[in-house]
């Protein structure tokens, strides 16, 4: 299959009536609607370092769109549309097929159209730009955390570092385990609805795709606060908490990443309204700790001990 064949074939899909012009010139164009801000964010996946070379087409096209969207979700933007360019060694139509059919799928669930990118030959590189909407100047950014807020988290965390580091054979789970957990690390669930309904309300958010201490530090940085998080308050399996070596567990909650899970603040006041919205979209969230004055991240155990972080996330770099 040639080039362009396969543009027209898989790609050039879907209507879109806020596309003006998508797929096939130079450059699509979009017409937002009136009152929105655009949010736009890029993400680039490398294989081995941030999938394995054996995934399955339908696992990585779900990652690569869904890492896109969590961004939009932590914006408390809805996704609308998206670029892709990827570099891949061949073109390999029953490969493709399975690739965009799963890429297609998520698209369509959140909404989003692809309108445009870029492909070439090369070993493995995907990268999706993608553009979201959120009524105008309400966007739920990193730099709005206050003294006092609550810190929440949705769903679980540390399960997809979990999978990933059984799969480099630094821990064993059961079998079972180790396929629940592979299933967060392979297809993450976008929370789009939950950072929708937070908009209202919440103060500031980050997804957690490196870290829930490092993307937690982010806002502390951006707001010029500090923060105390209980570490046994935060959710993950269950099962593994008893598995693991608690100083592993806490590493794996803490920095492993991976997650796509919603980290924010909001005032005590508004607990009852987090809760609410969580329970509409079908999310659960859990408060892991509070915004102080200080200006650095606490991770306190039960007795109020201060333990020691050996790392905050991932290094793009490392």
């Amino acid at each position: 299959m040639k080039e362009f064949d396969f543009i027209k074939r898989y790609l050039q899909t879907g209507a879109d009536k806020d596309v003006v012009l998508g797929i096939g010139d130079d450059a699509a164009i979009v017409r937002p609607r009136e009152g929105f801000d655009l949010c736009f964010s890029a993400d680039m996946l490398l294989k081995d370092r941030h999938f394995f070379a054996d995934v399955k087409p339908e696992d990585l096209a779900w990652k690569v769109l869904a890492v896109n969207i969590s961004d939009m979700a932590a914006m408390g933007a809805m996704p609308r549309w998206v670029l892709l360019s990827a570099a891949l060694p061949e073109l390999d139509e029953v490969w493709l097929k399975r690739f965009c059919g799963s890429f297609f799928g998520l698209a369509k669930k959140f909404g989003v159209t692809l309108i445009g990118g870029d492909t070439t030959k090369g070993d493995m590189a995907f990268n999706a730009t993608i553009i979201g909407e959120l009524p105008k100047g309400r966007a739920l950014r990193r730099d709005a955390a206050v003294a006092g807020d609550d810190i929440w988290v949705s769903g679980r965390v540390g399960m997809a570092a979990a999978a990933l580091n059984c799969r480099l054979k630094r821990c064993v789970l059961p079998d079972d385990v180790f396929a629940e957990c592979e299933q967060k690390l392979l297809r993450p669930e976008p929370r789009v609805g939950l950072g929708f309904a937070l908009l209202p309300f919440a103060r500031a958010a980050q997804d957690v795709s490196d870290g829930l201490a490092q993307d937690l530090g982010h806002i502390l940085t951006a707001s010029g606060v500090g923060a105390e998080i209980w570490a046994d308050s935060l959710p993950s399996l269950s099962v593994l908490k008893d598995i693991l070596p608690r100083a592993q567990w806490l590493s794996y909650t803490l920095a492993g990443g991976d997650d796509y899970e919603l980290v924010f603040t909001a005032s005590e006041s508004c607990r009852s309204r987090v809760l609410d919205a969580a329970e509409r979209c079908g999310v659960p969230v859990t408060r892991i700790g509070k915004i102080n004055v200080g200006c650095r991240l606490k991770v306190l155990d039960a007795g109020s001990r201060e333990l020691e972080l050996h790392s905050l996330g991932f290094d793009h770099f490392g």
